[in-house]
């Protein structure tokens, strides 16, 4: 049955580089970019911001969704090694957290958005808070996974592949 599976490339993956990231950056944007149009749309009370704000919010929940199945396969074959790890685990744990956190907002956002499309409760805002924290955690986890520890790059693949790493 293995041999069904297209033979991995020189970053340990069966396409041509990681997805995963490229996904992953549209979440971060979209996020980002939804808390930022909230609390403007707060301070504003203008309509249009928070039309804004609830579509980038729709699109980043949807995305991140699709950023997870590429991140679990990507990171079923990124080999880590000693602490990269444990930085894998919180970085997924963290993936699928921000995933529920994105659902409820995005859920909570379309029943508000029914009663008045230009107010949000105060207890949104300090979500939209926790949401963008989660997104910096993130970043910098997803970031010390590749710029330290190179998983899905080239010479670490093939240091693990030689057995120099482990």
């Amino acid at each position: 049955m293995l041999e069904l599976l297209p033979p991995l490339n020189d970053k340990n993956l069966p396409w041509l580089d990681v997805i995963h990231p490229i996904v992953v950056h549209f979440v971060i944007a979209m996020a980002l970019i939804t808390v930022v149009f909230d609390v403007l749309g707060v301070v504003t009370r203008r309509r249009n911001l928070f039309e804004v704000s609830f579509w980038n919010l729709v699109v980043a929940t949807v995305a991140i969704f699709v950023a997870i199945i590429f991140g679990q396969i990507e990171a079923g074959l990124a080999m880590p090694y000693g602490a990269s790890r444990d930085i894998l685990n919180y970085h997924s744990t963290i993936g699928w957290s921000l995933a529920g956190v994105l659902g409820l907002l995005t859920g909570w956002r379309y029943v508000v958005r029914q009663k008045d499309p230009t107010a949000l409760p105060s207890g949104f805002l300090v979500i939209d808070g926790v949401l963008a924290t989660l997104v910096f955690c993130q970043v910098y986890l997803g970031d010390k996974l590749v710029w330290v520890y190179g998983l899905h790059t080239v010479p670490v693949v093939e240091a693990i592949r030689s057995g120099a790493v482990s």
